[in-house]
């Protein structure tokens, strides 16, 4: 991707060329996850990436185990482990220890309150340690995804401290759900445009008043007015002017990852209505280039949460296994479902691939 302010990488630290979309080994359904007290929301994040076939399929590999020089703590190697373990044991669950007792982020101190992400339109940027984890603290599955995924991440970027920010985009992690978000805002004066870009590695919506996936993202792209105190400061008119704010995407990701903000403003309420989602997303009318063939995604993995808060309730999955048959996944239990079936909830994290 090319243009004003986009630096391009000085070297690629994984080749996009080896990733592997489709699953390499076709075979039934991992084993369920024991909930070691409170931890669905953490069983049904490490399910729907065991269900992330090019994820899947690089763990799988262990290509990442066979040249890790870290010591100690190394999220990749912890993931490997746990893949393997699920979708080649003989059981019909596991308990998900290792993950539980190894996982740490190094920015945070205690596992927060459950708790759904502030539904402001902007990604968070806390993520969540389990440093001493306590099974009594329940915990939310959007935290617990980006903590993960940033923690594999860092784990990428272990023995590359030399690296720069552009290349550091160019890991596993960020060539499989990473992706470029463009900020365009025009002065309604003079309609002078400025660009500005930010990478992503997942999408959250707000879901308020829409009442499907598309809508949301219609939302989402939906020019914003920037006027009073947020006036924007013109470098053509040389002044502080109104202007109009429009967000696109500007580079898919392979895995889109998506979350409807389900909390209420300021309280423990939650979102609960229905919002649909299809089986199959055309990303192309929300991207910076709405010209060209159909960007098509295939979901492929969701979460739900069910209760009547944000302040408790538990978590479910349903995921595609690499047989292409639907299981719903609820802690122990994994049990053969239809896609009328996964269509019909009312989902918290959908996951898509390219």
């Amino acid at each position: 991707v090319s243009g004003e302010g986009m630096t391009p990488p000085q070297r690629i630290l994984f080749p996009p060329e080896k990733i592997c979309m489709d699953w390499r080994q076709k075979r039934r359904p991992g084993a369920g996850l024991y909930n070691l007290g409170n931890t669905c929301y953490l069983n049904v994040v490490l399910q729907c990436l065991t269900y992330t076939p090019p994820l899947a399929n690089y763990l799988l590999s262990r290509q990442h185990s066979r040249f890790c020089h870290q010591q100690g703590f190394c999220m990749m190697c912890i993931m490997e482990d746990h893949v393997r373990k699920v979708l080649y044991s003989s059981a019909t669950a596991i308990r998900p220890r290792a993950v539980i007792r190894d996982l740490k982020c190094e920015q945070c101190q205690v596992l927060p309150q459950f708790s759904f992400p502030p539904c402001r339109g902007e990604l968070l940027t806390s993520c969540l340690v389990i440093g001493e984890f306590k099974p009594d603290i329940p915990g939310d599955a959007y935290e617990f995804l980006r903590c993960t995924v940033s923690a594999m991440q860092r784990a990428c970027l272990s023995g590359s401290s030399d690296s720069d920010l552009s290349s550091e985009e160019t890991t596993i992690i960020h060539q499989i759900f990473g992706g470029i978000l463009r900020f365009r805002v025009t002065c309604l004066s003079c309609e002078a445009v400025s660009d500005s870009y930010s990478v992503f590695l997942d999408i959250l919506l707000k879901i308020k008043a829409t009442s499907s996936l598309t809508t949301a993202l219609e939302v989402f792209v939906t020019p914003k007015q920037i006027d009073g105190k947020k006036c924007f400061k013109c470098s053509k008119c040389k002044k502080m002017v109104a202007a109009s704010k429009r967000v696109t995407v500007h580079e898919a990701p392979r895995v889109l990852t998506v979350c409807l903000g389900r909390a209420g403003d300021g309280s423990s309420r939650k979102i609960s209505q229905v919002v649909e989602y299809p089986e199959y997303l055309d990303l192309r009318p929300y991207m910076s280039d709405t010209a060209g063939e159909p960007l098509l995604y295939s979901l492929y993995a969701l979460v739900v949460h069910s209760g009547d808060t944000c302040l408790g309730g538990h978590f479910f999955c349903y995921t595609k296994a690499s047989n292409g048959q639907w299981y719903k996944m609820n802690d122990v239990s994994v049990d053969s479902c239809g896609i009328h079936t996964v269509l019909g909830q009312q989902a918290y994290l959908l996951f898509y691939a390219r």
